[in-house]
């Protein structure tokens, strides 16, 4: 590779120096930029995947000596930090190849917190951990814990067992970078200790003040989201702007109280006074994307100032973005890039004809009245914001799959109150002494609170969120070319029936029909096979049907899979509307994510093993769901595909009391066809395996007759399933596991894995394939599809 780009590199040199042409020599040029991003990509991801734990060294465990690199994320039930190994010994080894930089969760014993270490960045720490390499589920739509890692150049994740502190302050006076850590560590600190143990808004505060969103309630976040207010919740390029602007008039004001301006004139001072204070609070925001945007473009205009450049706006822009996209090739991975800089980009060119200051001509302020100013203000006001309201449709609509309808409304109010009095005061307290900064910290929370008020009040109105999907790549194209013209600098009042004919090219992003439906006709169906993790969540489509099976696991007591996986992907394929949920089982793998979902999505039946007393009944029971118990020989048809049920028995009583496993009352459910037939098993083990068998005489395998059958290994490829003379009876000829990488269980167990490859059965594991996609069409044997690509070798492991 590195031949190839030298070579290029040489020949577009030539190019542009032996040819006289000005076409040939920016096609040269532009040709040279291409070689030289492609070159440093590649360095980039080189140097990344170097860095990654060495696959025979996953599960072991390790003594690392190393300290912390970074703000620490923690809470009730632990902590997480990224952590720069020095050392690495595995039992009595120490190993020479170990990535330098992994990132660690510390979970004491009975989840304690009073158990749990002060994590400070800079710490040196001697710690037992045990590595695996960055893995995370693979799902469409939802978050990619790998590519995150990557990003952040972690070449491992794991847990620590133990620990002893060998240092607690560990930086040499150079690291600017980890000192700046250490500060941010100290000023959420002193935030949170000077705020209330039960203020509710102390993470919006510290987000505010130093970027750090960890800390901020999910329920605060939908509120936030469905009122289109989610941008001020976060470090934004207003926020810099603003604090750039008190640090270069302050250093204008100390600057012209002598003759120093006789040495440098004060504009120059106060661009690079500016341009310092920027940079200071880009890194103790934690470097975000909005917070780089506006520190180089600060930057810029400082270099043009002290240079007697007079740059156009947008080259300030051109410049920032590459100085974001040089230091950080994967941003445009992130949502934050898209928002900052086509924000930015859409105001710049939509303004693109305001003449002097707010359209009055230069020199002419003062000889305008100012209820005239202010109406003018007014209107430019209102024009910035429905500008940059159209140009972020297509970037929401492609990261959160939503529109807040209330979103100019909101943001009337809500922009000033957070930018001009909830942030300066939260700043400006976070800095102070104790005595005085608590009561700007206190005035700070209570703005927020009696703001949340009315954001809450306005997100509970019923169309207040308009929900869409993830638009293909054709809609954003022609979406976007409507916006560039409906935001074009003019005269509005004489195009505006033009303008608004453009708008209209946006409307498949929202009307357009649900992703793959279409492809599905009478007697057809799909199953999406969800990446969950250690637990079960199928969702059964049909040409105008869909059944969950099962809704995935619960960890802790907020993060389930319903919040996680299932919802986001329901979102981005657009989906709003299930019409049966089916849990197999009261499991928390199985049902963890059902009442998350109950209160997004709306489910117009439930059927499942669950015993009477069961809280998921009892939700139901108050949202009007009608639920009924699963039972063997219970039929239906949709769309020409039929479900059978065949466990558990009949006449299977459905209490506290049942005497058997909860695995063993699992409902199983088949799908068929003419073609094809999928059997969801869910927990089933030997003896519900035993009680199929027994139901599958020669009647009941004619009616499966030679349709392909598709099996969902029972309980996940336990040693306790998947048992011999079933699979002999059932005869599949394909099967799938959804289990956790790497589980504590041991899913699937290996004498398991044996049989099905004795038997030839391919099987096929979530952690491998990612999310799989079986499409079962007419007159045509199953196809499926898998998120991960590297699977070819998974037959012949």
């Amino acid at each position: 590779m590195f031949i190839c780009i030298a070579v290029s590199t040489l020949c577009l040199s030539v190019i542009y120096f032996a040819h006289q042409s000005a076409l040939t020599k920016k096609l040269a040029i532009i040709g040279l930029l291409f070689t030289l991003g492609f070159a440093w990509n590649a360095h980039y991801a080189e140097k990344r995947l170097e860095n990654i734990l060495a696959i025979e060294l996953e599960g072991k465990e390790f003594t690392l000596e190393g300290r912390v690199a970074a703000l620490p994320q923690s809470n009730s039930s632990g902590a997480k930090f990224a952590f720069e190994v020095d050392h690495a010994i595995s039992g009595r080894e120490a190993l020479a190849q170990f990535p330098k930089k992994i990132y660690l969760g510390w979970q004491p014993a009975w989840r304690n917190p009073q158990d749990i270490p002060e994590i400070i960045p800079g710490q040196r720490w001697k710690l037992k951990a045990k590595l695996k390499r960055p893995y995370g589920s693979l799902n469409s739509y939802t978050f990619d814990f790998e590519r995150w890692s990557f990003h952040q150049d972690f070449g491992a994740s794991g847990s620590v067992r133990s620990g002893e502190l060998l240092n607690a302050k560990d930086i040499a006076w150079t690291e600017f970078e980890l000192r700046i850590e250490l500060t941010r560590w100290h000023l959420r600190k002193k935030i949170l200790t000077m705020l209330p143990a039960d203020a509710r808004y102390a993470g919006v505060l510290v987000a505010l003040v130093m970027g750090d969103q960890n800390a901020i309630n999910q329920d605060d976040w939908q509120v936030f989201n469905a009122t289109g207010i989610g941008h001020l919740i976060s470090i934004s390029g207003l926020h810099v702007t603003m604090l750039a602007g008190v640090g270069a008039s302050f250093a204008a004001f100390i600057w012209r109280r002598r003759t120093w301006p006789l040495i440098a004139p004060v504009s120059k001072v106060a661009a690079v006074s500016g341009f310092v204070t920027a940079f200071i609070y880009a890194w103790l925001a934690g470097f975000q994307i909005p917070a780089q945007r506006t520190m180089y473009m600060v930057g810029v205009v400082a270099f043009a100032l002290w240079t007697g450049r007079n740059p156009r706006s947008f080259d300030i822009w051109w410049w920032a973005l590459a100085f974001v996209l040089l230091i950080d090739p994967m941003a445009p991975y992130t949502p934050g890039f898209w928002l900052s800089f086509g924000a930015v980009a859409a105001i710049l060119y939509a303004m693109g004809n305001s003449s002097g200051l707010l359209g009055i001509p230069t020199g002419k302020e003062l000889e305008v009245h100012w209820t005239c100013r202010a109406l003018q203000a007014l209107r430019e006001a209102c024009r910035v914001q429905v500008v940059v309201t159209l140009a972020l449709l297509p970037f929401t609509l492609f990261w959160f799959y939503q529109v807040s309808l209330v979103s100019p409304l909101a943001n009337a109010f809500a922009i000033p109150l957070v930018s001009y009095i909830v942030t300066p005061l939260a700043i400006t307290g976070s800095l102070l002494p104790e005595f005085i900064g608590r009561w700007l910290l206190w005035l700070a929370h209570a703005s927020m609170e009696y703001l949340t008020i009315a954001l809450e009040w306005m997100a509970s109105w019923s169309w207040a969120v308009a929900w869409s999907r993830q638009p293909e790549w054709w809609m954003l194209l022609i979406s976007g070319s409507g916006i560039v013209y409906a935001i074009h600098p003019g005269d509005i009042s004489k195009t505006w029936k033009r303008r608004f004919i453009a708008i209209a090219l946006s409307a498949p992003l929202f009307f357009w029909p649900t992703q793959w439906n279409a492809n599905l006709g009478q007697g057809e169906f799909r199953a999406n096979v969800l990446d969950i993790g250690q637990g079960t969540a199928v969702l059964i489509e049909t040409a105008n049907k869909k059944l969950l099976y099962d809704t995935g696991p619960i960890q802790g007591k907020k993060d389930d899979a319903g919040q996680r996986i299932i919802l986001p992907y329901l979102r981005g394929r657009g989906i709003h509307q299930i019409d049966r949920m089916v849990i197999s089982h009261s499991d928390s793998d199985h049902v963890g994510g059902a009442a998350t979902l109950l209160k997004h999505i709306q489910f117009e039946s439930m059927m499942g093993s669950l015993p009477s007393a069961n809280p998921l009944l009892q939700n139901l029971e108050a949202r009007k769901i009608p639920a009924i118990p699963c039972r063997f020989g219970q039929r239906w048809v949709w769309d020409g595909v039929e479900f059978v049920i065949w466990h558990p028995h009949e006449e299977t009583v459905f209490s506290e009391q049942y005497p058997g496993k909860p695995n063993e009352m699992s409902c199983t459910l088949e799908v068929r066809n003419q073609e094809s037939s999928l059997w969801l098993t869910g927990d089933v083990e030997k003896q519900g395996e035993a009680e199929i068998t027994e139901r599958l005489d020669s009647a009941m395998l004619r009616e499966i007759g030679k349709r392909e059958l598709i099996l969902m290994a029972p309980h996940h490829g336990s040693k306790t399933s998947s048992s011999l003379e079933l699979l002999k009876r059932l005869e599949p000829d394909q099967a799938f596991a959804q289990n956790g990488y790497r589980n504590r269980y041991g899913h699937p167990h290996p004498d398991v894995k044996t049989r099905y490859k004795v038997l030839e059965i391919p099987f096929y594991q979530t952690p491998e394939t990612g999310a799989q996609t079986w499409l079962f069409k007419n007159n045509a044997k199953p196809s499926t599809q898998f998120l991960r690509h590297d699977i070819k070798r998974l037959w012949h492991r």
